[in-house]
Parts: C-alpha cells; structure tokens; sequence
C-alpha cells in the first residue's frame, strides 16, 4: 500500500521470510480518490454492511501504486488511518513517520503490474489484499526488487476504507543457494517494551504468538493447529500459503538450534474481535541446512473466537 518500495528490503532481498519454507507454495482500476461507500441511508436503522469485493479494494490499491509512481504523498494524506503501522529502515513506524520518508524520497517508476490478487475478509470491517507485484523502480538511488508478494490491509472507517499496514516480501527461490546476513538496520524508532507495561489485549495476543513460536520451535503441528482460523493465511517471499500449506511450512524441514526471543511488541485493537500485532523477532538455528534469518519483523492478524485468540493472518520481513 504505502509505496516508498522500503529501501531495508533491498539489503534482505536474498532471504526467505523464514528459512524453512518449501519449495513450493499454494498461491477496475480505481482513481486517486475512491472509497468504498457503506450504506448512506442516515434516517433508518442500518443493516450490517456488505462485504466489498476484491475489485473495489484492488481499485483503491492500483490507485495508491498511481500515486507512488506520481510521487504523489498528498493521496496517502488521507487514504492511510490514523492507526496506520508499517515497517522502515528503522523499524515500526507510524502514520507521520512513513508519510515523511514519502516525502523526502523520490522514485522514479518506469512500470509496474500486479497480479495473483486474494482478497482476505477478517470480519465484515477488516480486509487484507495479498497479491504479487512486478515493478521497475529505483528509489533516491536504490533499486527496489523486480518482484513481491505484498500485503495491504484495509479497515472500514465511518463510509469510507482506510489503509491499515502494508508488507511486501521480495519474491525469493526457496532453492537459492543462501545468502550473506544482510547488515544490521538502523536501531528501531519504537522503544523496547519487556512486557512489563503491556496491557491486557497486548497479552493476551502475544500469548498465542509466543505458543505459535513454540510449536514452530518444537516442529509441532499438533500444537500449532488449534492457534489459527480455518482461514489462516501466511504470505511469504517464498509465495501464499494456506492453513494446510502453512502447517506443513512451520513443522515439516528438519531443523537444528532454532530460537527466538520476542522484542518491541505492539498489538493495537482493529475491532473489538480483530488485532494487529506487530513485534520483532530475534532467531537463531536452520531448517534443512538454511540458516534462519537472524531476525523478522512480524504483523500478525488475530481473530476472536469466543474467548480464544486465534492467528488469521500472518507475514513477516527478514531484517
């Protein structure tokens, strides 16, 4: 969504998202201003709106790649949330911070096109938009990858949908000889939180990412199974991934030493039964004689169900 094309990628370009993945994987153009409009009938009682269809929220997404190709930041002004997080050379960072980086670097895009669109509904005022891009960009004096699988979530605010985050994973050959660790990003804007000050949601979300983890660690799918939707989804450099593509990613390479360690998490209420969680991870060990990225940045979709967190939706950016 937010298209500066993140000048970090390019230094991580040669990394799967996580080393363990398989070789393979499951896999109307709108203008500057458009919104989806809910129902505007203010005089009567208002049923439940209307799921939008992928084609209106890929309009507005081809309207966002027109306004980075245009070097336009004035567009994103208003299409992106207050709540907008997303992922710097730095770290997180929010609305005010991604909206200057688009303002102090200028791209010069020759082309673009974007393909193999999903549309993910997390409830009837969430949306996540996973696609593959093609582009020929360079920005300030990067060249941004020719290739990647991105993620654009939505939310509905009031009539109109509203950028929420957006990732994009360079596509890499999950074959590819490994590549040298990419060099250390600078230090992250967000302060450490150690768990201390977290409040109650940030808790309990965190709890089912630290479980998440701990079945990846331990090469259990058994445990991991009961922590996502039937609708799960995890988008990588690798590809798409279903639930069943994605147990069979986290639990079937053979791997060695692998840990983490939790830092910076953020976890911030969408709607009263959808979270965003954004934290980073720290990793150590390989899968299937592919050293581990050493650390990722991680947004994470929970769904409630009942009284049960769940994971819904999953990505994740080497750094």
């Amino acid at each position: 969504m937010t298209k500066l094309r993140l000048l970090f990628l390019i230094a991580v370009a040669a990394f799967a998202s996580m080393a363990c993945q398989p070789p393979t994987a499951n896999t109307n153009t709108g203008n500057a201003n458009a919104t989806v409009n809910t129902n505007s009938n203010t005089n009567a009682a208002k049923p439940a709106a209307a799921a939008p269809s992928k084609e209106t929220l890929m309009g507005i997404e081809k309207a966002s790649w027109e306004a980075w190709k245009n070097n336009d930041s004035k567009y994103f002004q208003d299409i992106l949330s207050d709540r907008w997080v997303s992922f710097g050379p730095g770290g997180r960072e929010d609305k005010a911070g991604n909206l200057k980086r688009m303002t102090d670097v200028k791209c010069d895009v020759k082309s673009y096109s974007l393909s193999d669109d999903q549309l993910h509904m997390l409830g009837s005022d969430v949306a996540v938009l996973s696609y593959k891009a093609k582009q020929d960009a360079t920005c300030g004096t990067t060249k941004v990858p020719a290739e990647v699988w991105a993620s654009a979530a939505y939310v509905r605010e009031g009539d109109k949908w509203k950028a929420l985050t957006y990732v994009e994973n360079a596509v890499v050959d999950p074959k590819a000889p490994p590549a040298k660790a990419p060099a250390a990003a600078p230090a992250a804007t967000d302060k450490p939180d150690d768990g201390a000050t977290q409040d109650a949601l940030t808790q309990a979300v965190m709890a089912v990412e630290t479980k998440a983890w701990d079945a990846w660690k331990n090469r259990d799918s058994k445990a991991m199974d009961p922590l996502m939707t039937s609708s799960f989804t995890y988008v990588a450099g690798s590809g798409r991934y279903d639930r069943a593509g994605s147990l069979k990613t986290w639990s079937e390479p053979k791997c060695e030493g692998n840990e983490y360690n939790f830092s910076e998490p953020k976890v911030i209420s969408v709607t009263p039964d959808v979270a965003l969680a954004t934290y980073k991870a720290d990793v150590k060990g390989t899968c299937d004689g592919r050293p581990n990225p050493p650390a990722v940045w991680v947004a994470s979709f929970n769904m409630k169900e009942g009284d049960t967190w769940k994971n819904a939706f999953y990505t994740d950016i080497p750094r």
